[in-house]
């Protein structure tokens, strides 16, 4: 099997993309450990390495579906999907200075702590806006080299971990702060 440019570009983007969910996670880890000191409270822990692991197939699965199944760069298709894919990666990082040390990927809700109101969160009319943006995302990435098997099995667990474990448990535990 021969690797050609645009795959082994595609790897790249991919592993990059990998390196910064780490570094994400180095950075919840440091924020959780703050709320916990703070007398933070965690709901729904359980729901979380199916996160993790939905994140990790993601990645695994894009590179897997590009290399084995000889899935294409299609030129303008995948220019623009790489250009979705960059900016939501860029809506991520406003989302974490907006919620501070308060970002973090668990749901960890300090007992009298206000609801962040600034960047994303000022709009009343868009709820859980990082969540949009792993969607879109979750599309999009796979999507910059025509894997859209990947695409598509992510869209659909992460839509039924989302709608059916996430969401309702951040908004059973943020109910509090309102």
């Amino acid at each position: 099997m021969i690797l050609t440019v645009s795959v082994m570009l595609f790897i790249g983007l991919i592993l990059a993309t990998g390196a910064e969910r780490i570094y994400e996670l180095v950075v919840s880890t440091r924020n959780a450990k703050l709320a916990f000191k703070s007398g933070g409270i965690e709901y729904g822990h359980g729901h979380l390495p199916f996160m993790i692991a939905l994140h990790t197939g993601l990645l695994a699965g894009a590179i897997i579906e590009v290399v084995f199944f000889d899935r294409q760069f299609l030129g303008s298709p995948g220019w623009i999907f790489l250009a979705i894919a960059i900016g939501c990666q860029s809506a991520r990082y406003w989302f974490i200075w907006a919620l501070g040390s308060q970002w973090n990927t668990r749901v960890i809700v300090i007992p009298g702590a206000q609801l962040v109101r600034k960047g994303p969160y000022s709009l009343p009319w868009l709820r859980h806006p990082n969540y949009w943006v792993v969607a879109i995302e979750g599309i999009a990435l796979p999507m910059v080299h025509s894997a859209w098997i990947t695409a598509t099995i992510f869209t659909a667990l992460n839509a039924a971990l989302l709608l059916g474990f996430r969401i309702p448990t951040e908004n059973k535990a943020l109910k509090g702060l309102r």
